[in-house]
């Protein structure tokens, strides 16, 4: 497919590309400096040659969620808000959906180092009581040797 002059491929040498006009509307964009174009794309500034106009409006939403108490704690707690005073009574969506993504993060970071402290203290506390894994082995391997000779002599009479 032979593109139209003034126009090239965004594939370019893309080993993997299925080629222009194969499947992909990439070979549409102008040949005007192409990585400014994708740039902006991709930083939601895609407005002076706007080729799908419906997709940019897609991605502007009004703000039309009325956060609760909470929402506005996480909202404050992953740094998005100084002060409760400064989140607007209605936020978008997908503010509050980032917002709960970064409290996710940080919450399992959290109980990571929790787990890491708490096998410390495990670890601690055995080595003050003089306990090892090794004598829990050795002693538990004694019990099930005399369990074994005890079964075998009552077998036996």
């Amino acid at each position: 497919a032979e593109l139209a002059p003034g126009l090239r491929s965004a594939w370019g040498s893309c080993p993997f590309s299925r080629g222009p006009g194969r499947g992909s509307p990439l070979h549409l964009l102008p040949s005007l400096s192409a990585r400014g174009v994708l740039n902006g794309v991709f930083n939601g500034v895609f407005s002076a040659f706007s080729l799908w106009p419906q997709a940019e409006q897609a991605h502007k939403v009004a703000a039309s969620y009325k956060p609760s108490k909470f929402d506005k704690k996480i909202l404050l707690w992953t740094g998005r808000f100084k002060t409760e005073d400064e989140i607007p009574p209605r936020i978008p969506p997908e503010m509050l959906d980032r917002a709960r993504n970064k409290a996710r993060v940080k919450a399992c970071y959290i109980m990571i180092g929790l787990s890491i402290v708490a096998c410390f203290a495990v670890i601690a506390s055995a080595a003050a009581r003089h306990e090892s894994l090794t004598s829990w082995n050795l002693a538990k391997k004694a019990k099930w040797r005399q369990e074994a000779a005890l079964a075998a002599e009552s077998k036996d009479k």
